[in-house]
């Protein structure tokens, strides 16, 4: 019989081995195919000064063609793809950890929002959308006069 030193950490490392196995199960699956249906969502930073409400996206790797930007009711939505590169092929990559697929983020929008004067632009994969406010709800600073 053979002396095997005892390792404490041994049965946490197995365990983890069979959690690897499970996880990659579940992921070895075509890399687009649950991405395909939206599973991704850029992520958004939203902040608002006097002017506007301001909501910036990041959308690395997709192209403008592909940002549709829409306004109905009070809600505001973002919808896109981001293309995986056709050109090399799945069996040489060694890891795929970036999402393809189709996106949609949306977003209600307050009362205040001038919708007529929405405007966005992309610069360096950051969608940014300014949502002016309407004239009336502009804070305005009123002097009290001292008699």
């Amino acid at each position: 019989m053979a002396i095997v030193k005892y390792n404490p950490l041994r049965e946490l490392r197995s365990m983890q081995d069979q959690m690897n196995r499970l996880l990659d199960l579940a992921w070895s699956r075509d890399p687009g195919e649950d991405l395909r249906e939206g599973v991704w969502q850029p992520l958004v930073d939203i902040f608002e000064n006097d002017e506007a409400v301001v909501i910036k996206a990041e959308l690395p790797g997709v192209d403008q063609k592909d940002i549709e930007v829409k306004i109905e009711d009070a809600t505001l939505t973002i919808r896109g793809e981001r293309k995986q590169e056709t050109q090399v092929r799945k069996e040489n990559y060694h890891r795929i950890e970036r999402c393809y697929g189709a996106f949609q983020r949306s977003f209600s929008l307050p009362q205040s929002i001038d919708r007529e004067k929405v405007a966005a632009s992309c610069e360096k994969g950051v969608l940014t959308i300014t949502l002016p406010k309407k004239e009336e709800v502009k804070p305005r600073q009123i002097t009290v006069a001292v008699n």
